[in-house]
Order: structure tokens, then C-alpha cells, then sequence
């Protein structure tokens, strides 16, 4: 069993971050939370609704109100970027194609990216390309709550400072809520406002202050370790959100 016993409210308009070791069963927790693996036992609430209580129509209804970032974009490789991005729209919508088209060139050009994307495969797409694009198709249905998994993974240091940035400005702009599995420290000071750590098949949450003070071992070998150190700039850190 990878967790037990999680108890874990998302605030309206926070970024969370979580953490864990290797194996800790973050992206489970995220699946899981989304309906892609079914839990043991307790309960899933999203707007206030138990998803796993709910029949298909309504569970349709509340999954629109979310979108997910699958790690490097998830991209069907067989589809054009706007395509990608279309398909939740044609999933979920009766839209014309001119209209299917309208909207994903906006989405595209939402999360920085230029129009001649549109029209590229995946393939021809750089890391953090690949990752726009997923992230535009994430955003296709105008969600309140976006999840994100391991979203700079692999991307280089300036490309992932643009990403976090990215997220920071579209949480501003479109009052998103953030829930984001991530190992990128810089991310975590960059834009969380709570950290919730996953160890000991559980959750630890709060801010990057608070967990900064926790005595608990492998927090303070994540965090106070050199690379902590050196993200938070020669030992210190200050509060975030």
C-alpha cells in the first residue's frame, strides 16, 4: 500500500506542490485523484461532489471542470498540436471545425506559443513545446482546477523558469487552482503557495517556511540538503504565498 490514510484539502486558487521520494506514489495520487486508478477505500471530492459516487453524465460534467498535464505533454503523436488541443473540445462539445480550429490557435497562443505550432506534429516539437501544447489542450475546456505532473521534468533551467512562469501569470489571469507533482525545487519556491511532502505512506503539508522547521529526516534532507540550499540561496528561505 502506497498511502495511508491521506487526508489532503486543495484550497480555490492555491498552486500546491507535492513531493516525495522515488516510489512515494505521487503521480498515483494524482491518477488517483483524477479517476485514473481506483483507491482502496475513502474518498475523492472536486467542487464538492464525490466523484466516485457519481453516474457517467454527471462525472462527464465534472471532469470539464478540470484539465490534466500529463509529464512531457502526452501528445498523441498522430495529431498536429492544434489537433491535440482540438480534441477535448471535440470530446466534449458540439463545435463546428472553423470554430474547433478558432479555439485552439487561442489556447496555443495562450501558453506562448507561436501560430506556425498549429500545424507541427509532436515529433517536430521541442521539450518545452511539447509541453505547451500539452498544457493548451489541458486548458481547452476553460477548467477552474488544472493538475500537473512533473511539468518541467527534463526541460533545461531556463526553459523550466519560463514554464513556472507561465503557470504563475496563468493562475493570476484565469484564477486557476494548481495541484502540481513536482521534484524542482526552484518550482516549489517559484510559485507554491503550500508544499504538501508524501513520506511515510502520508502526507506532511505547508508552506515552504513551516516545512523549512520540520524536523522530520527526509524533509530536512530534501530541503536543507545542497540542493536545497542552494535553491533557496545559501541556506535561507522566506515564505511563500
Amino acid at each position: 500500500m502506497l498511502h495511508d490514510r491521506l487526508d489532503l484539502d486543495l484550497w480555490r486558487g492555491e498552486v500546491l506542490g507535492v513531493v516525495g521520494g522515488s516510489g512515494s506514489g505521487k503521480s498515483v495520487l494524482l491518477r488517483t485523484i483524477v479517476g485514473l486508478m481506483e483507491p482502496e477505500a475513502g474518498s475523492v471530492e472536486i467542487f464538492g461532489e464525490d466523484i466516485r459516487a457519481l453516474g457517467d453524465e454527471r462525472l462527464r460534467e465534472i471532469e470539464a471542470g478540470w484539465g490534466v498535464l500529463f509529464q512531457d505533454g502526452a501528445l498523441f503523436s498522430s495529431l498536429t498540436a492544434a489537433q491535440n488541443v482540438a480534441l477535448p473540445l471535440r470530446e466534449q462539445l458540439a463545435l463546428e471545425p472553423p470554430l474547433l480550429d478558432e479555439i485552439a490557435m487561442l489556447k496555443l497562443a495562450l501558453v506562448g506559443l507561436p501560430g506556425d505550432t498549429a500545424p507541427k506534429y509532436p515529433a517536430e516539437l521541442s521539450g518545452g513545446m511539447r509541453r505547451r501544447a500539452g498544457l493548451a489542450r489541458a486548458l481547452a475546456l476553460d477548467p477552474r482546477l488544472l493538475f500537473l505532473d512533473e511539468p518541467t521534468a527534463g526541460l533545461d533551467p531556463i526553459a523550466a523558469g519560463a514554464f513556472d512562469t507561465l503557470i504563475r501569470d496563468l493562475r493570476l489571469s484565469l484564477g486557476l487552482t494548481v495541484f502540481m507533482v513536482t521534484h524542482d525545487l526552484d518550482s516549489l519556491i517559484a510559485i507554491c503557495d503550500r508544499i504538501a511532502v508524501l513520506v511515510d505512506k502520508r502526507l506532511i503539508i505547508g508552506t515552504m517556511t513551516e516545512l523549512l522547521h520540520n524536523p522530520h529526516p527526509w524533509i530536512q534532507a530534501y530541503f536543507r540538503g545542497p540542493r536545497g540550499r542552494a535553491a533557496l540561496g545559501e541556506g535561507g528561505g522566506q515564505a511563500v504565498g
